[in-house]
């Protein structure tokens, strides 16, 4: 995923398609799907940025270990259960008002 992202081969559409890659990478090895929701997004794209700028790929190993398990706790059964859940744990919410109000991605339950 982050290899994608950071070659960059396409002229739009990058994080799409290193996020679908990842997770057909993930599906394949029986793994879970990760979900970057909206309002985590500002977190994903600072920790990608931190292993270009660094080298250090423990903030996105991080950010991707909890977009995982929040992924996987979620209850994906129906579309009303999986809506009433990704708008308690602020899943919608814009990232940049998300912080200025002091909200963050909540884990469901």
């Amino acid at each position: 995923m982050f290899l994608v992202s950071e070659v960059h081969p396409f002229a739009d559409g990058i994080g799409r398609v290193a996020r679908v890659m990842m997770n057909a990478e993930l599906v394949a090895g029986a793994e879970e799907r990760i979900v970057i929701p909206t309002v985590f997004r500002g977190n994903y794209l600072a920790a990608l940025r931190a292993l270009s700028r660094t080298g250090r790929p423990e903030p996105l190993v991080r950010v991707l270990d909890y977009a995982q398990r929040w992924t996987r706790a979620l209850d994906w059964s129906s579309l009303a259960a999986a809506e009433r859940e990704l708008e308690s744990c602020n899943a919608f919410l814009d990232s940049d008002e998300a912080e200025t109000m002091g909200k963050r991605l909540r884990m469901p339950g």
